[in-house]
């Protein structure tokens, strides 16, 4: 028995319409991309770091 928990309450997704099972799936899927936007924004900031050093760097040539 699969649950989700929302609020602090558990819900059995076996019991769960259809209409709610298409939601919780669009949960799921966002889910995943905010997890791949927010793994993109690390190694945006890991590079503006990198690129920021190598710029001080260069200037204290």
């Amino acid at each position: 028995m699969a649950t989700i928990t929302i609020d602090g309450k558990e819900y059995d997704v076996d019991n769960i319409s259809d209409k709610g099972k298409e939601q919780l799936a669009s949960i799921k899927f966002v889910q995943n991309e905010i997890q791949a936007l927010e793994s993109r924004v690390a190694v945006c900031k890991t590079a503006m770091a990198a690129y920021t050093t190598a710029l001080k760097n260069e200037l204290n040539n």
